[in-house]
């Protein structure tokens, strides 16, 4: 499930060139902006259902820390 979601992360992320980690921060990544925060988004909501408040948003640093919110969420 993990690689999965780095997968669609990638994608939604435009990250072609590199591999990505679930310790990673992801909004230290080069192509972290507002578009592709709404990408992120758009691609929760597409695959799991899952529409994350902006509070609770700011407080994830990870992506272990989203992928977490994410299965809380669909549990």
């Amino acid at each position: 499930m993990e690689d999965q979601f780095l997968e669609q992360i990638k994608e939604a992320l435009e990250i072609e060139d590199r591999s990505i980690e679930m310790s990673d921060n992801f909004r230290d990544y080069d192509e972290w902006d507002s578009l592709s925060r709404l990408s992120l988004i758009a691609m929760l909501d597409e695959e799991y259902s899952v529409a994350i408040e902006e509070e609770t948003f700011k407080k994830l640093i990870t992506l272990q820390d989203l992928f977490n919110e994410v299965q809380t969420r669909t549990a």
